[in-house]
């Protein structure tokens, strides 16, 4: 057989092998959840009613929908840990131009959609701003994101001097408090944005260049990819979804605290790392952040209904993680680089 016959034959196989590896990642956590159910059942004879899964899911549901945000930027090639002040800032503001001067807000009491729809221009400004000093000023993305952190942070203690906005409306909490068809629409908006992001990464080409920018953005920008518009429109998507899941967050609780969001940024990147998201670029994918985010809520939810010492709890999160983190690598195959 000649070189010319070998070469396209190895190239295929290589092709199935990788589609085959690919495949094995989406799914590493799957075995982990099922066992992680199988325990939880023996602990709790309420783990796995409906209403308790209802309650997980609404409770996993505004970390989702950040958990998607950062792992498309996370699959460009950048990291925003910003999301989780965005997060909190731009359900304060809605709720601060919603709520009347008496429960800490503005006072000037606008249309709730409208303080929604306000919400979330600002988490998009925010994210276009991040976006534009990246890729345009060319600053380190982590230490921008950083100093964004705290000072987006701070605003949103500093506008409600460190009080609670509540007296929020029915239609402003209905996106995280009510429910359809017994399950919480929270649950519903997330599932929907998981699916639309995973079909936009496989099916459209702006979300295939997405891979191809993370992977190699030089490579990228030499075969004619507008690499720097789509950076920009990640960011600026990211802020966007961050806002949404802080929404839904305040309509869960029905109120927007001034720490909003704290220590969520290192939830979010858990769930996309331990759900084969590449901290590096160009690897991830919607199935195994969903499988990530998941994991994490059944996790709290077993530590609670098992009366775990809440002192305990940090400590038993990080090894459930470790633990996942190993099992998925184990069984996808990839090694982290160093």
């Amino acid at each position: 057989m000649s070189d010319t016959t070998v070469e396209p034959a190895l190239v295929a196989a290589g092709a199935r092998r990788g589609a085959a590896v690919n495949l094995i990642q989406q799914f590493a956590l799957i075995p982990v959840i099922v066992i992680l159910c199988v325990v939880g059942a023996f602990v709790s004879d309420s783990f796995l009613t409906l209403t308790n899964l209802a309650n997980v899911g609404q409770q996993i549901s505004a970390l989702g929908v950040v958990v998607v945000a950062e792992t498309l930027i996370l699959i460009a090639g950048s990291m925003d840990l910003s999301l989780q002040s965005n997060y909190g800032l731009s359900a304060m503001v809605a709720a601060w131009l919603v709520a009347p001067a008496a429960s800490s807000g503005l006072g000037i009491e606008i249309n709730p959609l409208l303080g929604l729809l306000a919400g979330l221009i600002v988490g998009g400004l925010i994210g276009l701003f991040n976006g534009a000093m990246i890729v345009k000023a060319k600053i380190n993305g982590f230490i921008l994101t950083l100093a964004m952190y705290i000072l987006l942070a701070g605003v949103q203690t500093g506008i409600v001097s460190g009080h609670t906005v509540g007296s929020l409306p029915k239609s402003f909490i209905a996106l995280g408090s009510f429910y359809f068809a017994d399950i919480p629409i929270s649950v519903w908006v997330a599932a929907v944005i998981f699916v639309v992001a995973g079909l936009y990464l496989r099916y459209t080409r702006t979300g295939r260049s997405l891979y191809a920018i993370g992977g190699n953005r030089e490579a990228a920008r030499a075969a004619g990819i507008k690499v720097d518009r789509i950076r920009i429109g990640v960011f600026i998507v990211g802020g966007g979804l961050a806002a949404l899941g802080g929404l839904m967050e305040a309509g869960r609780v029905v109120a927007v605290t001034a720490n909003q969001g704290t220590n969520l940024i290192f939830t979010v990147f858990a769930a996309a790392v331990i759900g084969g998201v590449s901290l590096n670029g160009g690897r991830g994918n919607m199935l195994g952040a969903a499988t990530g985010v998941v994991l994490l809520g059944l996790v709290q939810n077993l530590l609670a209904l098992a009366q775990v010492q809440s002192y305990w709890i940090d400590a038993v999160d990080g090894a459930v993680i470790l633990v996942a983190l190993a099992l998925s690598r184990l069984v996808g195959g990839e090694r982290s680089s160093e």
